[in-house]
């Protein structure tokens, strides 16, 4: 089942949360959209894995303690 889009959290998110008129809501695209409310904006979360890469690549120590 094909899931549409949730007008109303949209048109909130547009108008109120971004200030747009209503005119330059319907004009956008939804990728347009998408990227003026930040999602897709960045790079995804650390995974598991590369955290372990990293703490191994890079422990924790403690000057002058003993080992």
């Amino acid at each position: 089942m094909a899931q549409g889009f949730d007008w109303p959290v949209l048109m909130r998110a547009g108008l109120r949360g971004l200030g747009l008129r209503p005119a330059e809501f319907w004009a956008l695209t939804p990728a347009e959209l998408q990227l003026m409310l930040g999602q897709d904006s960045g790079a995804a979360p650390m995974a598991r894995s590369r955290l372990d890469a990293l703490m191994a690549a890079f422990p924790d120590t403690c000057e002058g303690a003993d080992p």
